[in-house]
């Protein structure tokens, strides 16, 4: 979620820790702060709300060359948004950012407070600094007193300090993401919470394991510490792969339309990426069941998943939240295959809940969307949805690639349980998905029109039944994300058990419609419409009865799609949301609230 960038070198440190920071925006954020140290061995802090233009602002008459600099973007988690509780927060001769979340802080905090030391700010990550404060009074040696402070500190948690009179960067973490590099000639170091902020300056990237100590210091190669000051090789490292990425708009107003526009040429450049999928490591025995743990938009995708797995492979399927599968006692046995979906594989919830899973001595795959990422590495099997860098905040073309993914899975399971399996069959059914999405991209002004007359509504119900289910509850989701309304995401047949008394004549129902259930999905329908809500149908509407409950089409015929129809359905919705959102003038690819990679519990 926060985004850190930390740079020490020959390079002015201003100028590229803020370049690093507006690579990361995309993560979300809502103040940002950087700190410097000066040519007189000051540290310079500047901290601003809102945006990062913010910061630029203020920062804009520093002229002076900076050789050192942290930097950082803030989500709020304790504290309210303003200038003193955004990062860098300072000590006597150090400046601190922190991503995660400092699980003890009251306690710790209190404690200190009992001793003398006093708080600027509002935030967990303030008791990091005092610590510092407090443990350097009897330690000089820096690295023990991070070493000292971190250890007293649970949750997943990333620190990176900036050090005046050392003139180092120190960093360490656990279970929160952090990667560092240096230049080919030595004369320059980085560190971040994301690849990304430094995929422009190193060929590189080490990924330092938990509690493991990086230091970045001028006269020397970044060195990676054990807590007994040993050196250590906990640390993986990996060529950087993301120097050819496209993170530009383009001609596209908004990178989430971008990533919408992309999806038919990724799903035709996904069977390209079979062959080399097929030739990695994989599953040598069939699962008992399959447990999919995923958040959001990811555990539609899983939803997605189980219908596709359990129709087609007889393996049951169970889909948990993240955020609630280690306190439900799970029960899963070494026999099963734990499922992990994200598209940062960096997600807290899902990162924690494959920790479990090892302990259990359960196999854990992979579906994920970045190869560097933490859940990527501690997976015992990966699958690449090969989407390429999303920047909005809304997924959209890593769902369509999650659940292609999925497909491309029950493939590879129907293969261990030896049974034939026609690839050349699976690749002729994408192409027809990608050639269905791009007729309704060719139609993108009927749905203009259609979100131009409903914004205004009070709410809406996206409906759908069997395979359609996840996609109305995914539609429901990428509405609320961006566009700041009402909308909820159900079966067809639930809405009589509660929901449906929320109808009225100022609610939407957006109804996916397939064959698979017809009869009973019109029924549902016209429930609604004698309520006197207003119906959207997206599908098969060429029925008489469709033709004429429907207050709003978009015919579609996708039943030569098999299981893949649902996906070309979401583009809609997709669509849909976005035209609504531009409507309500909302910020689009960076939602309020909404952070991209979620690295927090």
């Amino acid at each position: 979620m926060c985004g850190i960038v930390g740079h020490l070198g020959t390079f002015n440190s201003l100028s590229v820790v803020l370049d690093g920071l507006e690579a990361l925006e995309y993560r979300g954020y809502d103040s940002a702060g950087v700190s410097l140290i000066d040519r007189d061995g000051k540290i310079i802090t500047a901290k601003k709300e809102g945006r990062l233009t913010n910061l630029r602002k203020e920062v804009s008459n520093l002229k002076e060359i900076y050789f050192a600099g942290i930097g950082h973007t803030r989500w709020a988690t304790h504290g309210n948004v303003n200038k003193v509780n955004s990062h860098p927060h300072f000590g006597d001769g150090f400046s601190v950012v922190h991503n995660g979340i400092i699980e003890n802080a009251s306690e710790l905090k209190e404690e200190l407070i009992k001793e003398g030391y006093q708080f600027l700010s509002d935030t967990d990550s303030e008791v990091f600094v005092r610590l510092v404060e407090k443990i350097s009074k009897t330690e000089k040696e820096f690295s023990k007193v991070i070493f000292t402070a971190f250890s007293r500190i649970r949750g997943n948690n990333c620190l990176v300090a900036l050090n005046r009179d050392e003139r180092k960067i120190y960093a360490i973490k656990n279970n929160a993401p952090l990667a560092c590099g240096q230049s080919d000639d030595g004369t320059n170091y980085f560190v971040s919470s994301d690849p990304y902020a430094l995929q422009k300056y190193i060929d590189t990237i080490y990924f330092p394991e938990n509690n493991v100590l990086c230091v970045l210091s001028m006269d020397q190669e970044i060195a990676f510490v054990e807590p007994d000051l040993s050196d250590s090789n906990k640390f993986k490292t990996e060529k950087n792969s993301l120097l050819s990425s496209e993170n530009t708009k383009g001609d596209f107003e908004h990178y989430m339309l971008k990533e919408i526009w992309e999806q038919p040429n990724l799903i035709d450049q996904f069977k390209i990426h079979l062959e080399n999928e097929a030739n990695q490591k994989f599953l040598t025995t069939v699962p008992k069941r399959i447990a999919i743990v995923a958040c959001g938009t990811a555990y539609y995708a899983g939803l997605f998943a189980k219908n596709v797995i359990e129709s087609r492979c007889r393996i049951p399927v169970s889909v948990d939240m993240a955020s609630e599968f280690r306190y439900a006692n799970p029960v899963l046995d070494k026999n099963d295959l734990a499922v992990f979906i994200s598209q940062s594989g960096e997600t807290a919830d899902t990162l924690a809940a494959l920790h479990l899973c090892k302990e259990m001595g359960v196999k854990a795959l992979s579906i994920l969307n970045v190869a560097h990422s933490t859940i990527y590495r501690e997976s015992d099997f990966n699958l690449m949805i090969n989407a390429g860098p999303e920047i909005g905040v809304a997924s959209t073309k890593a769902f369509t690639m999650q659940c292609l993914t999925s497909v491309y899975l029950s493939e590879r399971l129907m293969t261990l349980m030896g049974e034939s399996v026609d690839l050349v069959k699976f690749n002729k059914q994408s192409s027809r998905l990608a050639k269905k999405i791009e007729e309704i991209l060719s139609r993108t002004d009927e749905i203009k029109k259609i979100a131009e007359s409903i914004h205004s509504l009070n709410g809406f119900f996206f409906t759908g039944r069997n395979k359609s289910f996840p996609i109305a509850l995914e539609g429901a989701l990428k509405l609320k994300e961006i566009a700041y309304v009402h909308a909820e995401g159900y079966a067809s047949g639930e809405l009589k058990h509660g929901p449906i008394a929320m109808i009225d004549e100022g609610v939407v129902n957006i109804a996916y419609i397939e064959n698979n259930l017809f009869e009973k999905t019109l029924s549902n329908i016209q429930e609604i419409k004698t309520r006197k809500g207003i119906i959207l149908t997206i599908g098969k509407t060429d029925t008489e009865e469709l033709k004429n409950i429907s207050d709003y089409r978009f015919p579609l015929d996708v039943d030569d799609l098999d299981d893949l129809s649902p996906l070309a359905l979401n583009v809609f919705g997709q669509l849909l949301s976005y035209y609504i959102a531009k409507h309500k003038g909302t910020d689009i690819d960076k939602p309020r609230n909404l952070a991209k990679s979620v690295t927090v519990e």
